[in-house]
This record gives C-alpha cells, sequence and structure tokens, in this order.
C-alpha cells in the first residue's frame, strides 16, 4: 500500500481509541456528507490530460448497518480542478461504488474496514472511463446516538492497470454521519440511556440507580434484584443467587464460621467452634458421656472404654489386663500386684511360696497361675531390670536330684510368664536352681519345708531400683508413677 495510506490508517486508528459517549444500535441507515482531498500519487500519462496532484473532493456516502459488525454503503465522490497550464483547460474526477463494511471490534467510538468495486470518470475535453477497486478504513466516532464525526481513507485503485503502470487515487475526507432509524440505546437494558449511564454492563435483571451502577444492598457482591437472599448478614459467604453458605452445617454461615470444618452434630459457639468440655477429643453434641475423667480412653461417642472390665478406665488403668475378677486398686491394679512391687522395692526381689507343682516334677499346678500373673503384670512394668528367676527345694530326697528339680521348676517358671507376658525379653532374664542349698528356715516341720520350697524372683540391677525408689520420693503426694 502506498506509503502516505498507511500513516493516514495508523493516524484512523490511533483516534480510534477515544471513546465517545453514545452509539446508534440496531439495524439502521447513515448519511454521510464528506469533503476532503484527492491526492494522486503520480500524474496521470494521458495524450491531452495532466491531472493536478491535490484538488477539492466532495462526496457523500449512504450506508444501511446491518448490526453491529456488518454493514453495506453506497460511496460517491467529485473532485473539480482549476485550469492547468499544461493543457491550457480544467479537468475534474468522479467516481460511484458499492463497499461492504466491517468492525473489527463494537463500542462507542467503532473503526470500520471496507472493500468494494465501482466506476470512475476522468475528463478534461475527452474522457477516461476507469473499473476500480476500493478499500480502506477510518472510524465513527458518536457524539451521539443519531449524530457522528467520520473519518476515512480510501484508495482508489484502477482496473484494469493504465498502461505505463498501477494508478490509484487516495481520498482522505472527514464529515459528519447521521444515524436514522437505529433503535434507542440501553446495552445492558437495565432503563438507563449509555450516555447517563456509569455501568454500562449491568447483568439483566440487577436493580440499579439513577447512574445505572447496580445496588448490592447487604453488600454481598450479588446484586439486588438477582440476590435471593437479600439480608445476608455483612462477611458471609454466599453462592451466585447471594444466599449465605454454611458447609459443615452448624448455622454458622460460612465466612464468619471461625471453625469451617465442625462434624454434623457437634454443638459450636457463636463463631462456629465446637466444643469439648470433659477433653476427650469427642465433641460436645457428639459426646454421649460428656463428664469423662480427664485421662480415660473414650470410643468413637466419647464413652470411657475398660477393656478388662475392672472398673477402673483405660487410660486411668495402670495394669491394664488384670484377671477377671481380681480385687483391684483405684489405679486398676491387682491388690497382689501392688504388695508384689512393693515387695521389689523394698527388699529388691520378689519370693512366691505360692508356686506349686506336680510331686517331684517340673509341670506347674494350675493353682499358681494367679500368683505368676501378679508378678508378670509387675515385671511388665520394669523392662529395664534384669532379673535372676531361682528355684528352692525342701531337704527331703537326695540333694543332687533336688538340684536338678529347683532349676527345671525355675525354668517351667520363666517359661509360663513369657509365653503369658510377650513383652518381656527373655535377654533380660536368667534361671538358676539352688535346690536345698539356701533354706529360710530348718527343715524341721512341713510349716518350714513348705516355706523352703519357693521360687525367687531377684533383680540383679538394682541401681535401676534406687533411681526409681528416689523418683517416688520427689512425686507430689497421691501422684502415680506411670512406668
Amino acid at each position: 500500500m502506498h506509503a502516505r495510506l498507511r500513516s493516514a490508517l495508523l493516524a484512523v486508528t490511533l483516534l480510534a481509541t477515544r471513546v465517545a459517549t453514545a452509539e446508534p444500535l440496531g439495524p439502521h441507515f447513515t448519511v454521510t456528507p464528506l469533503w476532503g482531498v484527492n491526492v494522486d500519487d503520480v500524474n496521470f500519462s494521458y495524450p491531452t490530460v495532466a491531472l493536478p496532484n491535490n484538488i477539492v473532493y466532495m462526496g457523500g456516502r449512504l450506508g444501511y448497518q446491518y448490526n453491529s459488525r456488518l454493514g453495506f454503503e453506497a460511496a460517491g465522490g467529485f473532485s473539480p480542478s482549476a485550469a492547468n497550464a499544461i493543457i491550457g483547460g480544467y479537468a475534474q474526477y468522479w467516481h460511484v461504488s458499492g463497499n461492504l463494511m466491517v468492525s473489527p471490534w463494537i463500542g462507542n467510538s467503532n473503526p470500520f474496514l471496507f472493500v468494494g468495486g465501482g466506476y470512475s470518470r476522468l475528463q478534461s475535453g475527452q474522457s477516461v472511463n476507469q473499473g476500480n477497486l476500493e478499500y480502506g478504513g477510518g472510524f465513527n466516532l458518536w457524539l451521539t446516538t443519531a449524530v457522528g464525526v467520520r473519518l476515512e481513507v480510501r484508495d482508489i485503485l484502477w482496473i484494469p492497470r493504465y498502461p505505463t503502470g498501477n494508478r490509484n487515487t487516495l481520498v482522505l475526507g472527514g464529515g459528519l454521519t447521521f444515524a436514522v432509524g437505529g433503535q434507542f440505546r440501553d446495552a445492558d437494558l437495565d432503563g438507563v440511556p449509555d450516555n447517563k449511564d456509569n455501568c454500562i454492563h449491568t447483568p439483566a435483571g440487577a436493580k440499579v440507580d439513577e447512574k445505572g451502577c447496580p445496588l448490592d444492598s447487604d453488600g454481598d457482591k450479588v446484586f439486588d434484584g438477582l440476590d435471593q437472599c437479600p439480608d445476608t448478614p455483612a462477611g458471609a459467604t454466599v453462592d451466585s443467587k447471594g444466599c449465605p453458605l454454611d458447609s459443615d452445617g452448624d448455622s454458622v454461615y460460612d465466612g464468619l464460621d471461625q471453625c469451617a470444618d465442625t462434624p454434623k452434630g457437634a454443638r459450636v459457639s457463636a463463631q462456629g467452634c465446637p466444643s469439648d468440655e470433659d477433653g476427650d477429643h469427642v465433641l460436645d453434641g457428639i459426646d454421649k458421656c460428656p463428664g469423662t475423667p480427664k485421662g480415660a480412653i473414650v470410643d468413637a461417642t466419647g464413652c470411657p472404654t475398660d477393656s478388662d472390665g475392672d472398673g477402673v478406665f483405660d487410660g486411668l488403668d495402670r495394669c491394664a489386663n488384670t484377671p477377671q475378677g481380681a480385687q483391684v486398686s483405684v489405679d486398676g491394679c491387682p491388690i497382689e500386684m501392688i504388695e508384689r512391687e512393693t515387695q521389689l522395692l523394698d527388699t529388691g526381689m520378689i519370693r512366691l511360696h505360692d508356686v506349686n507343682f506336680e510331686t517331684g516334677k517340673a509341670e506347674l499346678s494350675p493353682d499358681s497361675y494367679a500368683a505368676l500373673d501378679a508378678v508378670g503384670q509387675v515385671l511388665e512394668m520394669w523392662p529395664d531390670l534384669k532379673v535372676e528367676v531361682g528355684g528352692h527345694t525342701d531337704a527331703r530326697g537326695p540333694e543332687a536330684k533336688n538340684q536338678a528339680l529347683s532349676e527345671a521348676r525355675a525354668g517351667a517358671v520363666l517359661d509360663y510368664l513369657t509365653r503369658k507376658f510377650p513383652t518381656l525379653k527373655q535377654g533380660q532374664y536368667t534361671v538358676r536352681g539352688y535346690g536345698e542349698s539356701m533354706p529360710i528356715a530348718p527343715n524341721t516341720s512341713a510349716l518350714n519345708m513348705a516355706k523352703n520350697r519357693r521360687v525367687e524372683f531377684v533383680v540383679l540391677n538394682k541401681d535401676v531400683l534406687k533411681r526409681e525408689v528416689q523418683k517416688r520420693r520427689t512425686l507430689p503426694h497421691g501422684e502415680n508413677l506411670d512406668h
């Protein structure tokens, strides 16, 4: 395209960025008187004609705008000239054409492009009649819905080519455009004309003020008229209809709810946060046992469990596997076990006289299990102790036989304990038979011999016990030490 045409089109594009106050809507006609200049990029070479370079142009445009982007237009113009010194006469030029009009984008300032074909005549004594291809662009700057300012650049290309090359006639023109038959402009249909509407993209159905801007009485960013819940509290999160959300169903709206994931059924504060008065990690409202003692283990409903059925809740029960029916202390430990632990701390050993075997054998009698279970529970609570399990007999029978029998019986005791209490580490325990060598009473009566028949659990690393005794002395009164 000619350099001057490119410069002119650039200027048109820059001007088109300005925003006017109105634009005709709907199908309408346009009438445009146009004035400007007719510029020939070279002198016409014709046997009898030499056209001046720049001459006045007068014309008009009659258009029909089908929609905002597409229209049709008839164009015509006339360029008279003064006398030419070369030919000693005058020359005049006129053209007519039909054009397809296209708007690249829509707005109050409408740029447009056009292309079409037509006919022109150059006349000075003789006439040159010529077919033309016309194309170019410009913009309409609408001042009202009926009147706008139009600027255009039009290149009229001769077809077929002139014998010495292409010939172009460039028209630079401007004028007033009058729209006839357009609709009343209210692009967002809010009842406020666009030239008075400060918010021209209001959603359909929204209520607006006198300036055309949508109202939002409750400040939830859903406009009045579209808001189905118009009295939403300030700060609440709403859906697309303006109704507040309550994702966790606790009756405190999202956005105001400081604890947004409250389980269903939990009782909450005004801020939406659940409470747990007994501190058992089951929320009030879901907790079926709201007065649970602190530290007790509870089930999913908040009720404390008692796995061994001794009446002391799990979590508070220091001896969780108490045999059924055993008498227990307030901390859930069998009375016998407590006695055994006290003996261990005081003496560094546990001595059992009620561990019975089949006569002359290392087979435990079932009536020995309860006593051994109490010892096993104590030892479970002392995993760092190294313990010797010692077997002792009375003096009846050969000494060698009693020695072997006592060791076998001590081994049977340890086997029972490690099977019944698998947490006991066998590497911490040793077995030794003493036979009749260490009596605690003269073997002169049945009662004394019963005393000598015994099993002893002797602590080998007594420093561990000493540290424990010291700890217990420093505890506040009434507090138990949890192993």
